[in-house]
């Protein structure tokens, strides 16, 4: 006796329960809207005021001693000649070093160390790097730098900017090639190139505008520290490029200057700060636009 299947019946619509539902979900999404506007207009706010303050007393501050005269004592109508200067030599120098080190490191993750369990010991300690507070750094190249060679100098300075600049390029250089399809890596080497050459010539060529883009937030994060170099280069009111020497830079003059009772310090903090804000600004302007060139 053959017997068939009765089918289901299908689901009925509550016409009442939907509408009740449907209504209940548009008041979550206009709540959920309403505060998401709120704390963005609030974030927008504190960061529309900071700038504007800054902005205002900066340029009230900018003349063209600030970028022709030394640093000199109170009312002597002063600059920041030698702390701009200070701070390019000591932000070139941790470039130049830490660029080459973080893009190795970062090839070496992408291309060597894939399932590897020494590449994972170095990708988690590059993350530490990358998430540690910039004064542990600069207690640790004090202790390695500083006091073994019995005082303060530009050299520890580019050393402690550098390990900050290292992680960044790590993670941006194994990401950008992370991002290039294995099979233009296949057809390289299958075209008989060596793992070296495929790497430098088609996917370092590949990731050129990512990897820069990395390495100019990197310029940016250390342009603007103080707390590594209070314990490294220290600082100089006076000219000096001698990296064996206690070296001026921007973020410490304007550390000592906000804080001191004379007016004309101030301003020069004030304009210092300015500074570093138009520096940081150009420079993340340039990493944006380098990034959507390349993709």
């Amino acid at each position: 006796m053959s017997t068939t299947a009765l089918p289901l019946p299908a689901p009925v619509k509550d016409a009442a329960t939907a509408a009740r539902l449907g209504r209940r979900r548009k008041r979550a999404d206009r709540m959920v809207r309403l505060l998401s506007l709120a704390a963005t207009g609030i974030g927008l706010a504190f960061l529309a005021s900071i700038l504007a303050t800054l902005f205002v007393k900066g340029f009230g501050a900018m003349d063209l001693s600030v970028l022709t005269e030394v640093t000199r004592p109170p009312g002597s109508n002063g600059g920041l000649l030698n702390a701009i200067v200070g701070s390019l030599i000591q932000v070139a120098l941790a470039t130049v070093i830490g660029t080459p080190v973080g893009m190795l490191v970062g090839t070496y993750l992408a291309e060597y160390a894939k399932g590897s369990g020494f590449g994972e010991v170095v990708r988690f300690v590059s993350d530490i790097l990358l998430s540690a507070p910039s004064i542990l750094i600069g207690l640790f190249v004090y202790q390695l730098l500083v006091l073994p060679f019995g005082g303060f100098s530009g050299w520890a300075g580019v050393a402690a900017l550098s390990i900050i600049i290292i992680p960044i390029v790590v993670r941006t250089t194994e990401d950008m090639l992370s991002l290039i399809p294995n099979t233009l890596r296949e057809a390289v080497i299958g075209l008989g190139a060596p793992k070296w050459k495929m790497i430098v010539m088609v996917c370092w060529k590949a990731a050129t505008s990512g990897i820069i883009t990395g390495v100019l937030l990197g310029i940016a994060r250390i342009a603007g520290e103080t707390a590594p170099l209070l314990f490294t280069s220290l600082g100089n009111n006076a000219w000096s490029t001698d990296l064996s020497q206690p070296m001026p830079s921007l973020p410490i003059t304007i550390y000592s200057y906000a804080g001191s009772p004379f007016q004309d310090w101030i301003e020069l903090a004030w304009a210092g700060a300015l500074l570093i804000t138009l520096a940081v600004l150009l420079l993340n302007i340039a990493a944006r636009s380098l990034l959507r060139s390349g993709k």
